[in-house]
């Protein structure tokens, strides 16, 4: 059976969904192919497939793509990038309860905070915190705690030690412990002011 774009293109419009079984069946090979080589996983490629079906479907009234076949391979494309970015971020990321439950003595989670001037003024102390640390302490704990970091890869970024990087990590802590009492901002764990 031979599918006009312009076919797929009228259904879409229309709101049709057999739109998306004839778009799957046109061009389920190329999306496939594109997704798989750029995120180099069966799984993953068959979710940013169907993703495209899906932002095809909702894109297209208003759009109106002069090549069907160019703007699925575009939407396909993006998405893949997008999960492989998302993937490398969540692998970053993965010691995120690690990393929170070492920073809970000081500061507090942003699903317990209640004001947003709280938020602010938190951020303000901590800013200063951080300004006041010497390049390398500052740089570590930014690493570890803002860009989700693991205590390997800081320890070769910086080229130190393991033991010395988790000692720093610890000595700052305590150090932001202290500069929160210094300065008042209290952490309330787990209470509701309401």
């Amino acid at each position: 059976m031979n599918i006009s774009d312009k076919n797929i293109t009228t259904l879409l419009e229309s709101r049709n969904e057999q739109a998306l079984k004839l778009l799957s069946e046109k061009y389920g090979g190329l999306c496939s192919s594109i997704s798989y080589n750029v995120l180099g996983n069966r799984s993953d490629s068959e979710e940013v497939t169907n993703d495209t079906y899906m932002k095809v479907w909702n894109t297209i009234p208003p759009e109106k793509p002069r090549s069907l076949c160019a703007y699925v391979a575009k939407i396909v494309r993006n998405l893949s990038l997008d999960k492989l970015r998302y993937n490398n971020r969540s692998k970053r990321c993965g010691e995120t309860d690690a990393l929170l439950s070492e920073l809970e003595e000081c500061i507090p989670a942003t699903d317990n905070t209640e004001k947003s001037a709280e938020n602010n003024e938190l951020k303000s102390v901590l800013n200063a915190f951080l300004a006041q640390l010497d390049e390398r302490t500052r740089k570590i704990f930014v690493l570890r705690y803002f860009a989700c970091y693991s205590i390997a890869d800081i320890s070769e970024r910086l080229a130190i030690t393991e033991t010395n990087t988790t000692s720093i990590l610890s000595r700052t802590r305590n150090k932001l412990r202290k500069y929160l009492s210094d300065k008042e901002v209290y952490i309330q764990k787990g209470e509701n002011h309401e």
